[in-house]
């Protein structure tokens, strides 16, 4: 899609029709408007992805070419003066083929060592007691089982997600995320009436009109529920905006956006727009999973490299990856 549709797009385009009023630097809503063009509604697929992953390489440039770290040039569409650290989270807990329970004890410990606060798990492709055991044994490593996540990954049916719910109940959770599919929204609301914890839902929601339902149908709670919508996966940033001023208007506080992602875009879009937290990949999808390699994590708070852009070039890993494909001049 990005070879034969939305790039050439960009490459067709006048630079006046991509430029910012300066005409010195590119503007990346505009740029989003002529990858967009004659695009219908609906219908996402990986369209989004494509568009949403261009959409993060523009941003880049834009912030490169203005000589300025990606977080503070977008935080005119947010709090003006970016925050200066964000809470975070370590993402992972994958089941392991072998020897699960040890290895998932080892990855919490390294996450602890690291110094993050809180971790998020999997559930939900695992016997319920095999989960439980993963949980208690995650929730002794990291302190509290409150400093604890647990993602289901859409996996569960009405029955099961009721079943989980209520067998959750007792952990206190720091939230349940993903519990069934992301547009069955009944189930969502009736596991929502239920259960007294967090839920944390949005990641597989890739436009505003999906996100408008979301809040109108799934039982969603303003004062207590996360909101995982991915800036990539919603058509990039330009895309999140929207369902950021959408939510904002009924209502919801930025504070309750958390986006998915574990990468240093999404670290600039919560630093840059006054976000609640973020997610971060310490030792899954690498090279670009992560903070910088010289960043320390500080009382589970975290923050952007101060390099022009998104700061890749901080993550040596994500260096000799490019450099891979770009040759070491890059």
């Amino acid at each position: 899609m990005i070879q034969e549709r939305f790039a050439p797009r960009l490459k067709q385009a006048a630079f006046a029709d991509i430029a910012d009023e300066s005409e010195e630097n590119i503007d990346p809503f505009r740029a989003w408007s002529v990858m967009m063009k004659g695009e219908k509604p609906g219908g996402h697929g990986e369209r989004c992805v494509a568009v949403g992953t261009l959409d993060m390489a523009l941003w880049d440039l834009a912030a490169k070419i203005a000589d300025v770290p990606l977080c503070l040039h977008i935080a005119a569409h947010g709090p003006k003066t970016p925050i200066k650290t964000v809470q975070a989270y370590a993402g992972g807990g994958y089941y392991y083929p072998q020897s699960d329970a040890e290895s998932l004890i080892d990855e919490a410990r390294k996450i602890r060592d690291l110094g993050y606060t809180h971790f998020k798990l999997k559930i939900g492709n695992a016997p319920l007691t095999q989960d439980l055991t993963r949980i208690e044994a995650v929730s002794k490593i990291m302190s509290d089982s409150r400093n604890v996540a647990v993602d289901a990954m859409n996996s569960y049916g009405r029955t099961a997600a009721m079943e989980t719910a209520a067998a959750l109940a007792p952990f206190n959770l720091w939230w349940f995320e993903d519990i069934c599919d992301p547009l069955d929204f009944e189930t969502l609301a009736e596991v929502v009436r239920s259960y007294d914890g967090a839920v944390a839902a949005g990641e597989s929601l890739f436009s505003v009109a999906e996100a408008k339902l979301l809040d109108a149908h799934g039982g969603i709670r303003k004062a207590k529920d996360i909101l995982l919508f991915d800036p990539v996966h919603c058509y990039g940033l330009p895309g999140y905006l929207q369902i950021i001023k959408e939510f904002e208007a009924r209502g919801w506080g930025r504070q309750s956006f958390w986006p998915h992602g574990g990468h240093l875009f999404t670290l600039h879009v919560v630093q840059g727009l006054g976000l609640g937290g973020t997610e971060v990949n310490p030792l899954c999808f690498q090279p670009f999973g992560g903070i910088a390699d010289d960043a320390a994590v500080i009382g589970g708070c975290v923050s952007a490299p101060e390099l022009p852009g998104i700061g890749f070039e901080a993550r040596s890993a994500a260096r000799r990856a490019f450099a891979g494909l770009l040759g070491d001049s890059w």
